[in-house]
């Protein structure tokens, strides 16, 4: 676990509770930063890890429900439940 990235996503989320866009955007680019360092100590190309992630998730299918994205598989049981 990473103790800085843990820090800047309080911030990130303090930022999106409390509406405040110059913190939102402050907080993205520190943890782009981090995650960035963190790559290079591991050995990792930081453009190859995005890349990776958006390719396991370019094709999911879903819908946005009460601001959470909820894939395809899982709307059935969602809608069930009645959000």
């Amino acid at each position: 676990y990473n103790y800085q990235g843990g820090i800047m996503m309080d911030e990130l989320c303090q930022g999106m509770a409390k509406n405040k866009p110059n913190q939102i955007e402050d907080s993205i680019g520190d943890m782009y930063v981090v995650m960035t360092i963190l790559s290079i100590q591991l050995g990792l190309d930081i453009e190859d890890c995005v890349l990776g992630a958006y390719n396991e998730i370019k094709d999911r299918r879903g819908k946005m429900v009460n601001g959470v994205f909820v894939k395809e598989s899982d709307l059935q049981e969602v809608e069930s439940d009645g959000n």
